[in-house]
């Protein structure tokens, strides 16, 4: 019998091999081949080290750490760290001001008032820098941890982890300064083994400029020159009233206030220096941006070979015998429609670097005096920066403080 004519009828269903093309065939087989490769896995150490130090943030780095043994046995060389402490607990009740930090004069009141209602919060920055682990302080992941589990220790604790830190920053819930709504306070602080220099930016309120008024020309003068929203003239000239109306001792209350704070923090990062010795910057600050104390590569070594001299009992760094220059301004506009009232701007630096200073050539490129409105002027960041370069060009009242 001769074989049917139609090609489909003599094969079987199913039966039939369909042609397929060959480089297609081949593409499949080499992906199905790299579903089995980690191509992570063939990046270099230093290459994922990167990374590790763009992310920066320890809890971050501590869940990274769980993924793979190379990340736990890599995370603890990252040298860019940042730890954001959650949370502030204190669980003692807030003892009455340091005997060893009474004031005398004409401030003596005014320092027990600003100890007293600083020693809760610098006891909690304790609880939160101390090496102690009985109080939870913040809560942390640390490189050894696990990813379902929440550990609360200090940063000085998390750290030792990390064995290559370079740069270090420290954020802190809040600020320890409890200030009235309204009420501008920064600072910025530099230490060694003890206190370098301190700026502090503080004003009685912070308005938008459509909000403030604008004052009318003078009738005895057709010509006057320009005047602020208070009615004082632009020479930087301190009106009787600041003297007398509160506002001298709500100054020296943020002076002696941001100085306090600074150099508690500064004493109790003892340990995590003392713990990390590749340490070339450190950065301790807050969320609100109320302070910040930062210690360069000399500093920090100067720290390590130079006793800290403590406040008497008290668990904060000796602040020493102190130079403070003031520049105020009741009324200062800034770039941006904003409005400063009450403008305080305060320097501070050690009496013993006065004279050595004198003979010092500024970084800026001119004389001490230059030098001084660099560092001064650049402790913010706009636009509190514009506002320091503005007052510093007013007439500077210079005062000492005796150490405490």
């Amino acid at each position: 019998m001769s074989p049917p004519s139609g090609g489909a009828a003599a094969d079987p269903a199913g039966s039939r091999s369909w042609l397929r093309d060959p480089a297609v065939e081949e593409e499949e087989e080499e992906e199905v081949a790299a579903e089995g490769i980690d191509f992570f896995d063939q990046l270099p150490d230093s290459l994922v080290l990167t990374v590790f130090n763009l992310i920066g943030d320890v809890k971050d780095l501590g869940r990274c750490c769980v993924v793979t043994r190379r990340f736990h046995d890599l995370v603890p060389l990252v040298d860019s760290v940042l730890v954001r402490v959650d949370c502030v607990i204190s669980d003692g009740p807030s003892p009455s001001s340091p005997g060893g930090d009474k004031a005398r004069g004409v401030f003596s009141h005014l320092a027990r008032v600003v100890l007293g209602g600083l020693v809760k919060p610098l006891q909690a920055l304790g609880q939160i820098l101390g090496p102690s682990s009985a109080v939870t302080s913040s809560r942390r992941y640390s490189p050894s941890s696990s990813s379902s589990e929440v550990s609360h220790h200090s940063p000085a604790e998390v750290l030792k982890n990390f064995k290559e830190i370079r740069r270090l920053r420290i954020e802190l819930p809040a600020g320890e300064l409890g200030v009235d709504d309204g009420i501008l306070l920064k600072w910025k602080a530099e230490f060694g083994s003890s206190l370098d220099s301190c700026v502090i930016l503080g004003a009685a309120s912070v308005v938008p400029s459509s909000s403030v008024s604008p004052t009318k020309p003078s009738s005895l003068d057709p010509k006057p020159c320009f005047q602020d929203a208070c009615g004082d003239d632009d020479s930087g000239v301190i009106p009787e009233s600041f003297y007398t109306n509160g506002n001298l001792k709500l100054r020296v209350f943020w002076t002696i206030s941001s100085l306090i704070a600074a150099s508690a923090r500064h004493y109790l990062l003892q340990p995590i220096i003392a713990d990390h010795e590749t340490l070339e910057s450190l950065e301790l600050t807050d969320v609100d941006g109320q302070g910040v104390l930062t210690m360069n590569h000399e500093q920090l070594h100067e720290f390590r070979v130079k006793p800290v001299s403590a406040s008497g009992s008290s668990q904060r760094t000796l602040v020493p015998a102190l130079s403070i220059r003031l520049w105020y301004a009741p009324h200062l506009e800034l770039p941006g429609g904003v409005v400063l009232k009450g403008a305080t701007l305060v320097a501070v630096r050690p009496s013993e670097e006065k004279d050595r200073d004198a003979a010092i050539v500024g970084d800026c490129g001119g004389p001490v005096g230059s030098s001084d409105r660099c560092w001064i002027s650049n402790a913010f960041e706009e636009p509190y920066r514009s506002a320091a370069r503005m007052l510093v060009k007013r007439r500077t009242y210079s005062l000492e403080m005796n150490s405490f």
